[in-house]
């Protein structure tokens, strides 16, 4: 017993019914939440021992949820107490019939309370395990009150049962009153009220969060290469944040998130590319220059094919006036030979050139357009240039395999994305969401893009997802038109972001200070990637 305890009057317990009734509402805690249930139902009717019941996924057991018992110092689940090794208790039979064994489970199937005085003398109920407690504890059950807890809906959410009411004066076990019962029916309403409200809210979120995903699986589907994208830039996102929220020096000193805050930016990053749902399919997977819903480079080949067969043809026709001069003849032969290896050396060129793996060169630009002016008779026997203006325009692509109208559509995701975020009516708590995932291509001297922010426009959390964008995308290993980076070369092109105002250099150093990159690549890199990285040679950061 707690004979320090007194029961309290109506009036304390409807101020403390009071006082749970705000606590419900301000309290988004649930294991706190619960345990605070539990121990004001025992402090109104000045129980000794109490457990409190949750109903299993499924709703087909009740789980023991938290015990506790101030005589025998018992704390079971909770907040902090030892864990709880009771099976669940069976709503139903294996016939599907509900269980009425117990006095827990007959409260949940019938939806109302139980008050019994004296359990040993009670009948109609199974006491087996109870009687079992009070003999390997040696302890005494008597009073025992139950009473369900149910939802707006009458449907269960838990069951809250409470042993062992005592006079304050005499500290002796009394029964439950009706008052008690009235109270304790009035608190586990309010509770499974409060308790639904607060399910209900993370049953959206995580209806909204998997919505979320369900449009990165579509952009998976489109081009897996992206849906990794959106899969890895939140977690890098949030390795950054952390960094950046545990520094105690520096200009980001007082950077600090809350949990709201934390949930807000994992949400952002999963959403910072949601714009290329509507991003074509062969414009997201362009793995050469001249690739559309094929690789043009074949149709080339096919030219090179007729050209050849178009030249031995002229010099077999030569062949044949010259009769027997077989000097002439190995002229034309030599010639021919030299021809067809330069359309091969051409087509060589023009195939590595397709690739566009490397920065290309100027001459190179010009020799593809000198290949262009070659004539050649197409199948409807007009004669044009071997390349045309839109083939010239992909093959002379400076770097990577987009010309600029199809930069300008990748580009464009971006404003999609903000366009697609800012039409939603975000709550309070969710409010930063567009800002974050739509500044992630923004640079701090204002060059970026769509908006062209500066960094002191943007916030704390656009700037890291920069970085986190920019470093997943040097690592991939799956781009269709590169391949990934080691650690030193990511840094190093990252550093030299930093020194050229295109990303945090602040962040950018807390990021390398704090051995994010390791971390991330650990958990996302290939081992063949992850080198051994000099710090006093990355760009822009002093070790």
């Amino acid at each position: 017993m707690n004979p320090h305890s007194v029961t309290p009057s109506i009036e304390q317990r409807l101020e403390q019914l009071t006082r749970l009734s705000v606590e419900l509402s301000s309290n988004h805690d649930m294991p706190s939440l619960l345990e605070h249930i539990l121990r004001v139902a025992q402090e109104m009717t000045h129980s000794d021992g109490g457990t409190l019941y949750r109903v299993d996924d499924d709703a087909k057991h009740l789980q023991f949820n938290i015990s506790i018992n101030h005589s025998l110092g018992m704390y079971q689940g909770g907040i902090a107490g030892q864990p709880i090794k009771l099976p669940p208790l069976p709503l139903f039979h294996e016939d599907g019939q509900p269980n009425l064994n117990a006095v827990a489970t007959y409260a949940a199937n019938q939806r109302r309370s139980v008050n019994i005085p004296d359990i040993y003398q009670a009948e109609g109920f199974s006491f087996t395990g109870m009687r079992q407690f009070d003999q390997q504890q040696n302890y005494r059950s008597v009073s025992l009150l139950t009473v369900p807890m149910l939802d707006h809906q009458n449907e269960l959410i838990g069951v809250l049962q409470l042993i062992n009411a005592s006079d304050p004066e005499t500290a002796q076990i009394r029964a439950f009153n009706e008052t008690d019962q009235q109270f304790i029916e009035a608190l586990a309403s309010q509770a499974a009220i409060a308790l639904t409200n607060q399910l209900l809210i993370q049953q959206l979120e995580t209806l909204f969060e998997s919505l979320i995903k369900l449009i990165n699986i579509g952009i998976d589907e489109k081009s897996p290469h992206t849906g990794k994208h959106c899969m890895h830039v939140p977690e890098l996102t949030m390795m950054i944040a952390d960094a950046v929220n545990d520094t105690e020096t520096g200009p980001l000193a007082n950077f600090k998130m809350t949990a709201a805050d934390r949930k807000e930016l994992w949400m952002a990053g999963l959403l910072h590319d949601c714009g290329k749902i509507t991003t074509p399919t062969h414009v997201v997977e362009k793995s050469t220059k001249l690739e559309m819903i094929y690789d043009r480079i074949h149709t080339i080949d096919c030219r090179y094919e007729v050209l050849k067969r178009d030249a031995e043809i002229r010099v077999l026709k030569q062949k044949l006036l010259l009769k027997q001069d077989h000097e002439k003849m190995e002229e034309l032969d030599r010639g021919l030979f030299n021809e067809l290896t330069q359309l091969d050396q051409d087509r060589d060129f023009l195939r590595k050139a397709n690739i566009g793996g490397e920065r290309m060169q100027n001459a190179d630009i010009e020799r593809v357009k000198e290949i262009a002016k070659t004539l050649w008779r197409g199948p409807d026997g007009e004669t044009t240039q071997f390349l045309d203006q839109e083939e010239v325009e992909n093959l002379t692509i400076i770097a990577g395999t987009l010309n600029a109208k199809e930069r300008s559509i990748i580009n464009n995701h971006i404003v999609l994305t903000i366009r697609m975020l800012e039409s939603l009516p975000w709550p309070r708590h969710l409010v930063n969401v567009p800002e974050y995932a739509g500044g992630h291509h923004e640079r701090m001297d204002g060059k970026g893009y769509p908006r062209g922010l500066r960094g002191d426009q943007m916030s704390v959390q656009a700037r890291l997802m920069a970085i986190a964008d920019i470093f997943e995308a040097l690592t991939s290993r799956d781009r269709p038109y590169k391949v990934g980076k080691t650690l030193t070369e990511s840094l190093e092109i990252l550093g030299k972001f930093s020194l050229g105002g295109h990303v945090d250099p602040d962040i950018f150093d807390i990021f390398v200070r704090s051995k994010v990159y390791f971390e991330y690549a650990l958990r996302f890199m290939d081992a063949a990637q992850i080198d051994d990285v000099d710090l006093t040679k990355i760009p822009g950061y002093t070790p």
